[in-house]
């Protein structure tokens, strides 16, 4: 990584850590006030790098680094914070294991999740509110889709 990237990455986390970012076009604009020279589709990567995720909180959109959401590490009260807070259904579809989350919390799930100790998870494909965890076998997702029940409760 450059340093000048590293530098600009710095700032836009401190920036989302500071202020509610609602937009790229906001993020760009905060980052040319602290003297970058900055395109959307740089803030755009640089989002994506960081992990940056559009929660919903008390009504209001905004960008949040996974350190902010509960999402990083893998200890199990983080995850069933996780679960509880924004998990909706848990479902099971053959060898999948299907999540729905509010709008936009998709990617948040799915992190905790890939960061979770279950070996039974094969990998995850997140969407805007929706997360497959992917199983060996039928039997393991059904046992998986019980013990995030549980602990999300």
């Amino acid at each position: 990584m450059t340093e000048l990237k590293e530098r600009r990455q710095k700032a836009i986390a401190e920036l989302i850590r500071e202020h509610a970012l609602a937009s790229q076009e906001e993020v760009a604009s905060r980052l040319v006030s602290l003297g970058f020279e900055v395109t959307q589709a740089t803030v755009s990567r640089d989002l994506e790098q960081l992990g940056a995720l559009k929660v919903r909180r008390d009504g209001v959109t905004s960008y949040a680094l996974p350190d902010r959401t509960g999402a990083n590490g893998g200890s199990p009260s983080r995850l069933a914070a996780v679960l509880h807070d924004w998990v909706h259904t848990i479902d099971v579809a053959a060898t999948i294991v299907v999540l729905k989350t509010p709008p936009g919390t998709g990617h948040l799930v799915g992190v905790a999740l890939d960061e979770s100790p279950f070996p039974e998870i094969v990998g995850t494909i997140c969407g805007d509110d929706t997360i497959f965890a992917a199983c060996r076998s039928a039997a393991d997702a059904l046992r998986l889709a019980a013990t995030l029940r549980d602990l999300g409760r």
